[in-house]
């Protein structure tokens, strides 16, 4: 059954382009262009976690170069069988980028391929999929371990954190307030003016990040990836309840925190145990419950008590880009959206 459908897709890519001797490109306009919403990323999104949680898939840890020691460039490839997905993202991160040239944290490029012929068949930026499927991953996350919260906390107001508090919104239904907090005010009054208007949850700004660690019963941040720990938010500011939803790894918040956590989930074991290797939890990756997927697809337990303190860190996982960039494409062809390039 899954060859005929695989089939039956490459048919139909094969009348868009000469799969072998021709591929699709897509700047990061023409992505735009094909109009994914943000349920249409919450659904494509939780359709690949819920693969991975089910090991319907194949995808190695992200396998990296290193040409300073605050970046890095990662290839991560996937296949999802059950999406007719298969590809790679090809992402760099320079933490300094925003402050030393005007440019964004993350950038890259997801190539796509026929999975029959094995010949790449699309090539699309990458920096607005990475962008929206990281805050997707964040919000079901949430969704599924804290679903009555009635307040939530972002560190960090950069694009990610603009995308998460979008985001929110569809997953926790009982939404009251949202905190916000960064160390440039000027990024928080950005986010307020982006975002309080297509919401009807109330925006807060905050000075002070301990503030918006008490207040809120969900917390993410979406700040920089670096080695160095930087206890943003300290242990004595937590509390029995809360779930904490990183985004970038063991950087923002006391060490202490996951290792006391009564639940620490992620995205990947593998990819948490390769930063881990690479020195991005000096004080030792703490002890792994479960990964996401697994709570997604109700294989493992999530939220048991209202009392559990709940980490879940999610640094992103390629599973979710090729299912995200492969109905961008499958869009784009419909459409016209973007152009043929020959191989």
């Amino acid at each position: 059954m899954m060859l005929k459908t695989m089939e039956k897709d490459r048919e139909w890519v094969s009348s868009k382009i000469n799969i072998g001797k021709e591929l699709w490109y897509l700047t990061l306009d023409e992505v735009l262009a094909t109009k994914l919403s943000e349920k249409d990323i919450l659904n494509l999104t939780n359709n690949a976690l819920i693969a991975h949680g089910k090991k319907d898939y194949e995808m190695p840890a992200k396998v990296g170069v290193h040409p300073f020691k605050e970046v890095f460039y990662h290839a991560m490839p996937a296949y999802v069988p059950s999406e007719l997905a298969c590809g790679m993202k090809w992402v760099e991160c320079y933490p300094n980028n925003p402050s030393k040239f005007n440019l964004p944290q993350t950038t890259g490029l997801i190539v796509l391929n026929d999975i029959l012929s094995g010949c790449p068949i699309a090539i699309m930026d990458g920096t607005w999929i990475t962008a929206m499927r990281t805050p997707a991953v964040t919000v079901l996350a949430a969704g599924a371990l804290h679903p009555d919260a009635e307040t939530f906390g972002m560190f960090g107001c950069g694009v990610q954190g603009i995308e998460h508090c979008k985001f929110i919104v569809h997953t926790l239904k009982n939404l009251k307030k949202i905190y916000v907090n960064d160390i440039n005010p000027e990024t928080m009054d950005n986010l307020i003016k982006e975002v309080q208007p297509k919401i009807d949850v109330e925006i807060i700004k905050c000075e002070d990040p301990e503030e918006v660690a008490k207040k809120c019963e969900v917390l993410s941040s979406a700040t920089i990836i670096i080695q160095e720990t930087l206890s943003a938010v300290k242990y004595d500011w937590v509390s029995k309840g809360q779930t904490i939803l990183p985004c970038d790894l063991n950087t923002f918040w006391d060490p202490v925190i996951p290792q006391k956590a009564d639940k620490y989930i992620v995205d990947s074991i593998d990819e948490h145990e390769m930063f881990a290797s690479m020195g991005y939890f000096p004080d030792g990756l703490p002890e792994i419950t479960c990964e996401t997927g697994e709570v997604l697809a109700g294989l493992k337990a999530g939220r048991e008590s209202k009392d559990e303190l709940i980490v879940c860190s999610n640094i992103g996982m390629s599973v979710c880009d090729v299912v995200v960039a492969r109905e961008v494409l499958d869009r784009a062809l419909e459409n016209n959206i973007g152009r043929k390039l020959p191989l």
